[in-house]
């Protein structure tokens, strides 16, 4: 496996390669918060089939953010990062595969640079994120606080109770992730979250696309996976018995659904 960093004006970009050397690229972002070892649970099987790039996005995991104040960001400078990423790869169309943030990033791709999109898969996220007040207040809350605080708040929306309880090694490991966050990063994320609303383009999307869905997420209910399905022509859905983290929560339906569907 490769692990690199790229220097970019916000700040420097963490970014892995592993798996086929000349398999189809396959770019995994990450939600909000977490970081590129998220993707563990998928990377044993997607490495045997895929080129498979993971990034940390600006202010997350091994990604770090240039001195200064939190700055403006929105959708398309986070979908900038991941594009300078590719840019440095030679890769000009990969498969995008997005979990919440990751997935709004996906999205965002496919509508505004769908030239570099071969396919898609939105994976437990939405095309808007409302209302706005609620992520003034995350915002308020970790330039304020750090951290910390939004920890437990998150784990309880990211799993399930019964999974908690079975899997404390798991939830332990996603809590060290959100734990390395900039706070500044994620406010920043927080930023492009709350500014984002494709609702109205879905319709331009042409790749073809998987949207997955945890059928017990509180943070993007399946009726937010069904408004994607509906104005993505084409899109399928899948739907897991998980929460918000669907493809930790569910690795094996998680994988094998990304799989059919790049593989088609």
């Amino acid at each position: 496996m490769l692990s690199a960093e790229l220097e970019r004006g916000a700040g420097r970009l963490r970014y892995t390669v592993s798996g086929r050397n000349h398999g189809p690229p396959l770019l995994l972002l990450h939600p909000l918060g977490a970081g590129l070892e998220v993707w563990q649970p998928q990377l044993a099987e997607l490495e045997q089939r895929f080129r498979v790039l993971r990034m940390d996005l600006r202010g997350h995991g091994g990604s770090t953010l240039a001195d200064g104040a939190p700055a403006p960001c929105t959708m398309a400078d986070l979908l900038d990062d991941a594009c300078a990423v590719l840019d440095r790869l030679d890769i000009a169309r990969a498969h995008w595969c997005g979990l919440s943030l990751g997935g709004a990033i996906a999205l965002q791709a496919a509508v505004t640079a769908p030239q570099r999109v071969r396919r898609l898969v939105l994976a437990d996220t939405a095309a808007s994120f409302p209302p706005r007040e609620l992520w003034d207040e995350r915002i308020a809350s970790v330039l304020g606080g750090g951290m910390e605080p939004l920890i437990e708040p998150i784990l309880q929306r990211w799993f399930t109770a019964p999974f908690a309880a079975a899997s404390p090694d798991t939830v332990e490991t996603v809590r060290v992730m959100l734990r390395a966050t900039q706070p500044r990063g994620y406010a920043e994320a927080c930023d492009a979250l709350r500014g984002f609303d494709l609702t109205a383009r879905l319709g331009e999307v042409r790749a073809p696309t998987l949207v997955i869905a945890g059928a017990q997420d509180v943070s993007t209910p399946t009726e937010r996976a069904l408004e994607l399905v509906d104005g993505i022509v084409g899109a399928e859905l899948e739907v897991l018995d998980a929460a918000h983290l669907s493809n930790v929560e569910q690795p094996a339906d998680f994988t094998a659904a990304l799989v059919r569907h790049l593989a088609d």
